[in-house]
């Protein structure tokens, strides 16, 4: 398999943190954002982001940003869905997805995610830890990105029921903490005090 690209999912709304964008807030010396860009960057080929609205508000990032193409807040599968669409009008057969909220996620994530399927014989594979799945944080096959958008029409908004029908392998992490995201201004908190 040839290095995936990569996909942040900065498509929600926010509404814990009273809304916005998250993902520029400050955390340390950058965003949430760029300490998530920080992370991906050296796993993946190249990095959109995933966001609705007006795409200026990222220009200083210097990354292509892709909308949903499914209407009404489908939720993180209709970002998966724009990233896969993106990722096959540049020649790719996989992307790897992660939270624009998650600042801490582990450095190694793509290549686990990748031997998981590999060793699976599936083409998805998300990450878990013990504390559950962490269905943003996958790899998906550009050649499932027409069933996904016939089941996102079909209106399929819960990202596993998706994953499960197809076969999902699962990169097991053992640090729960990793994949904290930050969802309110005391999470926020929380995260200065964890970087």
């Amino acid at each position: 398999m040839k290095q995936p690209f990569g996909v942040i999912l900065a498509g929600g709304q926010a509404t814990r943190m009273g809304g916005g964008d998250k993902g520029l807030l400050s955390l340390g010396d950058d965003t949430i954002l760029g300490h998530v860009i920080a992370r991906l960057a050296p796993q993946v080929d190249t990095i959109a982001l995933n966001a609705n609205g007006d795409p200026t508000r990222f220009a200083n990032l210097g990354l292509p940003v892709i909308g949903d193409t499914i209407d009404g807040f489908a939720g993180p599968l209709s970002g998966v869905l724009a990233g896969l669409d993106w990722a096959a009008k540049h020649g790719a057969t996989h992307i790897v997805t992660a939270a624009a909220d998650t600042p801490f996620f582990p450095c190694d994530l793509v290549p686990h995610l990748m031997l998981a399927a590999e060793e699976a014989g599936t083409e998805i594979a998300l990450a878990r830890t013990p504390d559950g799945r962490h269905p943003t944080f996958g790899l998906w096959p550009v050649t499932l990105r027409d069933d996904l958008r016939t089941a996102l029409q079909d209106g399929l908004r819960k990202v596993v029921l998706w994953t499960d029908k197809h076969g999902c392998a699962t990169a097991h992490f053992s640090d729960d903490a990793a994949f904290f995201n930050v969802n309110t201004p005391e999470d926020l908190t929380q995260a200065k005090a964890m970087l």
